[in-house]
């Protein structure tokens, strides 16, 4: 796994804690759920297209 790779899946479950932390003290926003989302698609994107 190249360095990108493991820094968009850092970067992925450190705003899921943020955005989980921030629904729970503030409500929900389908924005912030949204962006995630496509977060974890780059990130899942990245990793499948990895050079074997």
């Amino acid at each position: 796994m190249s360095g990108s790779t493991k820094t968009m899946g850092v970067l992925t479950v450190i705003s899921l804690v943020v955005i989980t932390g921030y629904t729970v003290a503030l409500g929900s926003n389908g924005w912030l759920w949204f962006a995630w989302v496509v977060l974890g698609l780059v990130t899942l994107g990245m990793l499948a297209s990895k050079p074997t």
